[in-house]
C-alpha cells in the first residue's frame, strides 16, 4: 500500500513491498493454468475408469473458501471442484468481490460461518486467500466454537501493507472512489486508522489449542512479502506458485487438501509441484 495512504503499522520492520520487478513473476500464471488443465482432464478419465459407489470418503466436517482482495467467489472455483471431487463438502463464502471494509467482511464471514456450522452440525475448516485468509484468521481467533481450522494462501497475517506497488494503486483508487460517494468500498480508516488497526489486531489474535493452522507461502509470489505470510503460530508449507496462481495450481491444491484432513495434516513439508519432501 502507498504510504501517503496506509498506515505505517501495516509494514512494521523487517517486512518491505515486493520489488516493482516481482510482479514479473506472476507470469508463472500461464504455466500454472496448464497444469490445472492437464490435472482436470486427467482426473476425468480416472473418474470415468472409477466404478460406481467407490469414490472418496466424504469429509465430516464442510469447508468454506474465502477470496482474496479484489476477487470474488469465481476465483476459488477451481479449487472447489477439485476438494469435493476428493470427498470434501466446500461453501462460498457470498463474497463477489473483497474491496470492502475488512470489519464488515469478517462479521460477513462470521455470518456465514454460522449458518454452515448450524446446517452440516460441525465445525467449518476455512481456506482463505491473501486478504481472505487474514479475515479467516481474525474470525478463527474470536470464533472457535466455529472454526476448526484455518489454511491460508499467500497471507500477508504479519504485515498486510507489504505488498506490491500495483496493489497499492489499487486501495488508493478504492478510497478515492469511497470518498467521491461509491458504498461499500475501503475508506481511509480501513488502510490508516482505527478500523485498520483492529482488523491487524484480529488476524494476530491468538488462536485456540483445537483450531489448526497452516499457512502456504511461495518464495515466488510477486504480490506480497512472503515472509509476511509465515505466521509462527501455522505450519509453514512452501510450495512453488505465484500469489495469483495459488486458486488452481493442483500442487497448491494438494497441500490444501492434505492440510484439510486433520488425520493426515501436514508438518513442516515443503510441497514443489505435487512433489513433497
Amino acid at each position: 500500500m502507498t504510504r501517503r495512504t496506509v498506515a505505517a503499522f501495516l509494514t512494521p520492520e523487517g517486512f518491505a513491498q515486493p520489488s516493482v520487478a516481482a510482479v514479473l513473476r506472476e507470469g508463472s500464471v500461464v504455466t500454472e493454468v496448464g497444469r490445472y488443465a492437464v490435472h482436470a482432464m486427467g482426473s476425468r478419465g480416472s473418474r470415468r475408469r472409477t466404478p460406481c459407489g467407490s469414490g472418496p470418503v466424504r469429509s465430516a466436517e464442510p469447508v468454506l473458501l474465502v477470496p482474496g482482495f479484489l476477487a470474488g467467489d469465481a476465483s476459488l472455483s477451481a479449487m472447489s471442484r477439485t476438494l469435493r471431487r476428493e470427498g470434501f463438502r466446500t461453501y462460498r463464502a457470498d463474497i463477489r468481490a473483497n474491496v470492502g471494509c475488512t470489519i464488515a467482511a469478517a462479521a460477513q464471514l462470521e455470518e456465514r460461518l454460522e449458518e454452515i456450522a448450524q446446517r452440516r452440525g460441525a465445525r467449518v475448516r476455512v481456506v482463505g486467500h491473501s486478504l481472505g485468509g487474514m479475515l479467516a484468521r481474525g474470525v478463527a481467533a474470536r470464533r472457535p466454537d466455529l472454526v476448526a481450522g484455518i489454511v491460508t494462501l499467500g497471507s500477508p497475517v504479519l504485515a498486510p501493507g507489504a505488498h506490491h506497488a500495483s496493489l497499492a494503486r489499487s486501495v488508493d483508487l478504492l478510497v478515492r472512489l469511497q470518498r467521491a460517494g461509491l458504498r461499500n468500498l475501503m475508506a481511509e480508516d480501513c488502510v490508516a486508522g482505527l478500523c485498520a488497526q483492529q482488523s491487524f489486531d484480529r488476524a494476530r489474535a491468538p488462536l485456540a489449542d483445537d483450531v489448526d493452522f497452516t499457512a502456504i507461502f511461495s518464495r515466488r509470489d510477486g504480490i506480497v512479502d512472503w515472509r509476511a505470510c509465515v505466521d509462527p503460530a501455522a505450519r509453514a508449507v512452501e510450495v512453488r506458485s505465484s500469489h495469483l496462481g495459488m486458486g488452481f495450481d493442483p500442487a497448491v491444491i494438494t497441500a490444501v487438501s492434505a492440510a484439510l484432513r486433520p488425520a493426515a495434516p501436514l508438518s513442516a513439508v515443503e510441497v514443489d509441484r505435487g512433489q513433497s519432501a
